[in-house]
């Protein structure tokens, strides 16, 4: 397949009071768009959220994961299979990641930035080693690093790719044979309203304070605001396509990512706010010329009196329909799903006259499926 594909999504979600990204003074995240100040989420945080809901329906061993401590990783799994001693396997080990190139960092046993990787990648290095381990346990350093230089360490990091090192991508700049283009691109999601930051102070009572004693056992603020968010991703189908190197698993990660971009949360003070919704309306755009955010529905703030989530879905639809008439540029597919109400605001009706008929998520993501899969094999 060597068309080029976009699939956009797009997200409104309605959150509550919430600190769901914090910045460097641990106040919610900004940003100013439209000459307003907005609620804004990293596009960092919702895609480790993304990731981490990956594991609610995928076999973590057929995932990845993102850490500095690779080589400690492969140590264990070489202790593991081939029974040498845990300083033997971390020699070893140690020998396996410098003949990759990357770079070693301060602290023994670490590399010098993260790198994301397959578990089963690392199972595929494990497997070049576990019949020698006992023999190269009894080699010095020299002599050890020599017998791994030939091994194809390398490689197995280069293929085998799990789905989510293929949807967002990896990047080793002094090994560039190791970086993966991402086929995913996230915005950081904004308020389609001006957000005001406001602060509750809170008191802690010592539960053991004697009858003598006044005051609290500590204070504190936390900043917090509420928002009803514009979220947009998109994934490159034919990215995605060269990144697995197979039909099917492309369209398997794309459905996977459409299920968990749409029902992940970011985390932040989660236990203070309870801040977990559903997002109101979902929808996904096929493409083939280019991928297209469509917040420009929002560079003037929706007013509060006219209730924030049916104006921003009107907007959207609105916005979505002028441009498609304008760019000329008709949707290879397009499908929605969304909970607002059919009523006399006509909310309903532009929606439906925009991205088609209502259906369920799943009838969502069972649409999808079919129109990629029949893309793919058209190609």
């Amino acid at each position: 397949m060597t068309d080029r594909l976009f699939i956009d999504v797009h997200i409104l979600q309605t959150v509550p009071p919430a600190n769901l990204n914090r910045d460097d003074n641990g106040n919610p995240k900004e940003a100013c768009f439209g000459g307003k100040r907005r609620s804004r989420v990293s596009s960092q945080a919702w895609k480790r959220a993304t990731r981490i809901h990956f594991a609610e329906s995928r076999d973590p061993q057929d995932l990845a994961t993102r850490t500095k401590r690779i080589a400690v990783q492969l140590a264990k799994g070489i202790a593991e299979r081939s029974g040498v001693a845990a300083e033997d396997a971390r020699r070893i080990a140690g020998a396996l990641i410098k003949s990759t190139g990357i770079s070693a960092g301060k602290k023994e046993g670490e590399t010098a930035y993260l790198l994301f990787y397959g578990r089963r990648q690392l199972d595929g290095i494990v497997d070049l080693v576990a019949g020698t381990a006992a023999d190269l346990a009894a080699l010095d350093a020299k002599a050890l690093e020599e017998a791994v230089k030939a091994l194809p360490v390398k490689e197995r990091l280069q293929g085998g790719h799990p789905a989510d090192v293929a949807l967002f991508g990896r990047m080793v700049a002094d090994v560039p044979g190791l970086n993966i283009d991402a086929a995913t691109q996230v915005a950081h999601a904004i308020s389609t309203h001006a957000a005001e930051l406001e602060f509750d102070y809170y008191t802690a009572v010592d539960d053991e304070q004697t009858a003598d004693e006044t005051g609290a056992g500590m204070i504190g603020t936390i900043g917090f605001n509420s928002a009803t968010l514009y979220r947009y991703a998109t994934v490159g189908l034919h990215q995605l396509r060269e990144n697995l190197g197979d039909d099917k698993a492309t369209v398997d990660a794309v459905d996977l990512f459409v299920d968990s971009f749409a029902r992940s949360m970011p985390t932040g003070y989660g236990n203070s706010f309870a801040h977990r919704t559903r997002p109101s309306l979902v929808a996904v755009v096929v493409r083939a010329d280019q991928p297209v955010n469509l917040v420009s529905a929002y560079e003037n703030p929706v007013p509060a009196s006219q209730g924030i989530v049916a104006e921003s879905a009107r907007r959207l639809a609105a916005e979505f329909t002028t441009a498609t008439e304008q760019w000329g540029d008709t949707p290879l597919y397009v499908g929605i799903c969304h909970t607002l109400d059919a009523g006399t605001d006509g909310t309903g009706r532009k929606l439906t006259e925009a991205f088609g008929v209502n259906r369920t998520f799943a009838e969502l993501r069972d649409g999808l499926r079919t129109a990629l899969t029949e893309r793919v094999n058209d190609n």
